[in-house]
């Protein structure tokens, strides 16, 4: 029973928020709601690159439910091996020879920050998860991941869309981005845990934990912070 019930928890994440629901919206929206500055084409392109970027970052939402199947361990080595196989195709992209797919993919999701350097996030994203898993058991790994998946991810894309009154002190972070990954939090951890308050409360962590201006470190940070609260709370 308590591995159907987070076998379920894997899948109802997607439902209730309804992610592939609201994504083409979200792709072909009308830039009248966008704050970039600048050209409309400036602000597709930045669009663009930020939706290619937080595709990517849901993908790690996918780690709980073959952790559940294959075994912690096993998802452990895979993104091990997937994190050290980017890492070394990253170096050979920056000393001229770049690998098919991954090399264009990791271009194409490049901030203009990230431009002629090692773009980290990719390797902070699967260490994140990793930590998550080693640290915590099934139920917390799982939160702490859904919250850097869809907390992180949609908070970051959603501010960067819509996002006009900026937080103070947080490197231009935004109200209504904060207000996504509560959000997003909330209705990942209620759909694992079926508790109104405990996912406020984890839900509330983590979107003080998101505003923290680490920049790709918030990988880290937010799975480590978010799986430590879930587990006091779940044992507790």
């Amino acid at each position: 029973m308590q591995k159907l019930r987070f076998a379920t928890a894997v899948i109802t994440p997607f439902q209730r928020i309804g992610l592939l629901r609201t994504a083409p919206a979200v792709v072909f929206g009308s830039t009248s709601g966008f704050i970039y500055p600048g050209s409309r084409e400036a602000a597709y392109s930045e669009v663009r690159t930020e939706l290619v970027r937080k595709s990517i970052h849901l993908l790690i939402a996918l780690v709980p439910s073959v952790a559940l199947v294959t075994g912690v361990d096993f998802m452990l080595a895979l993104l091990g091996i997937g994190t050290l196989f980017y890492a070394y195709a990253e170096t050979l992209r920056l000393n001229g020879h770049p690998v098919a797919v991954i090399s264009y993919i990791t271009t194409v999701a490049a901030r203009d920050r990230d431009r002629g350097r090692f773009v980290l996030g990719p390797v902070t994203l699967g260490l994140g998860a990793m930590l998550a898993l080693l640290l915590y058991p099934l139920p917390a790994a799982s939160i702490a991941i859904y919250s850097l998946a869809f907390g992180d991810g949609l908070a970051s894309l959603v501010g960067k869309m819509f996002g006009r009154l900026r937080i103070p002190f947080t490197r231009g972070k935004t109200f209504v981005g904060s207000a996504t990954c509560f959000v997003a939090v909330y209705e990942v951890t209620l759909a694992v845990l079926g508790s109104p308050k405990e996912a406020a409360i984890i839900a509330a962590g983590a979107t003080l934990l998101e505003m923290i201006p680490v920049r790709d470190l918030d990988n880290l940070l937010l799975p480590m912070g978010v799986g430590l609260l879930a587990n006091f709370l779940i044992s507790g």
